[in-house]
């Protein structure tokens, strides 16, 4: 594991003693950001980090003993094991980790999102006011996709996050929120939503040697019109042509929560022989990626990247190993930001985008009250690897 900090000297006092509480559903990435910053606060050259400003400042963990028990009736409790008074606190929940089970009443319960969010709250109050600060890391930011009220519906992510201000959470960090604007529920509070942009083309370039990355070979794509930005901030990074394709629904009917898609138009220029980037925030059954994918092929394009912040394959992996045996994607990225299943790190067209080193980075700084906003905009760093890829230096 590649252990290097970043140029990055934070010689401002900490806000408080560094504590992580990764909850049951988010242990292994917890781990893995407590090693990089046990890893750099003992190299730390700091002179003064043997002061009492910098109390417990080097420590062998970071991460909080918490538990979250539940009773046969799958009712449940949270635990904070060790004080946390005068701590800076960073809670960490994947709400889209469906591999963790209770029981209740004798039967086998997979968690939904409504109980890890539920579970998130009992260890907020489990620490009791007694913190000093409490952000909270929350990769997939739930009930992202009920973001806005159309007809008389619930407003359910503006409600959370209100909820969750409510009971002492300063800061709230999430990745690719579906629409940044929910934050407009929590004007006055610390709220980030962090794009993994550098983490995904570092992870492409890492895997693909004959990327060309110029306008006449390659070129980024939207599935649909809601990720334009997205697709645009890539795009004018890398230097090349952008398309999208406009989604056309039947507004008359509603399957799986959502009206169907009658077709996909594409509107872009030629993409005929290039290499082509499709980019979404998340995909979920991943219907839309592989139709977007066909229409691509059909016009003639040349290999296909798909790739989503949050790889959630509600419906498996059954699809895509058909489309890439159909020669429709070349390769599929995702980060490990929520749960990977075993059989999806197995494939041989996946490449996973680890995001570990940046939530630490990000942690780190916090911790120091320092600015994160140049670790919000990796455009110098990412225009470095370009450099370093077209050296063959990676």
């Amino acid at each position: 594991m590649n252990i290097q900090r970043s140029e990055r000297v934070l010689e401002t006092i900490p806000v408080g003693s560094l504590g992580i509480i990764p909850l049951p559903s988010c242990k292994e990435l917890g781990r893995k950001v407590d090693e990089y910053l046990v890893q750099w606060r003992r190299e730390s050259a700091n002179e003064h980090k043997n002061t009492i400003a910098f109390q417990g400042y080097e420590q062998d963990s970071y991460i909080v003993d918490a538990k979250v028990p539940r009773f046969g009736s799958g009712e449940a409790k949270g635990i904070v094991q060790e004080s946390v008074r005068g701590r800076d606190l960073y809670l960490m929940v994947d709400v889209c980790n469906y591999s963790l089970t209770y029981s209740l009443c004798g039967k086998t319960n997979h968690m939904s999102p409504d109980d890890h969010y539920q579970d998130l709250k009992r260890i907020i109050a489990a620490c009791a006011g007694k913190a000093r600060r409490i952000t909270v890391i929350m990769p997939f930011l739930y009930e992202s996709r009920q973001h806005k009220r159309s007809t008389r519906e619930s407003l359910d992510c503006a409600l959370a996050l209100k909820e969750l201000v409510r009971m002492g959470v300063d800061n709230i960090l999430t990745f690719d929120a579906h629409d940044p604007r929910v934050q407009n529920a929590i004007p006055l509070h610390g709220f980030e939503t962090v794009q993994p942009s550098y983490q995904f083309i570092k992870a492409l370039l890492g895997n693909v040697p004959d990327l060309q990355v110029d306008s006449d070979h390659l070129m980024v794509v939207s599935p649909d019109e809601g990720g334009m930005s997205r697709a645009i901030y890539i795009a004018n990074i890398l230097g090349v042509d952008m398309g999208m394709f406009y989604k056309r629904r039947d507004y008359t009917r509603v399957i799986n929560g959502r009206n169907p898609i009658v077709a996909h138009e594409f509107l872009g220029s030629n993409v005929e022989g290039k290499d082509i980037i499709v980019i979404d925030d998340m995909i979920s059954s991943g219907e839309s990626m592989i139709d977007v994918a066909g229409k691509l092929k059909e016009l003639h394009a040349g290999r296909i990247f798909l790739y989503s912040t949050f790889g959630l394959f509600t419906n498996g992996m059954e699809k895509f190993d058909k489309a890439y045996e159909e020669g429709l994607f070349y390769r599929l990225l995702t980060t490990n930001l929520v749960y990977q299943a075993p059989e999806l790190l197995e494939r041989p067209y996946y490449i996973s985008c680890e995001m570990s080193k940046y939530i630490a980075l990000l942690i780190d700084t916090l911790n120091h009250d320092a600015s994160i906003s140049d670790l919000l905009d990796p455009y110098d760093r990412i225009h470095r690897l370009l450099r370093k890829y077209k050296d063959g230096e990676l």
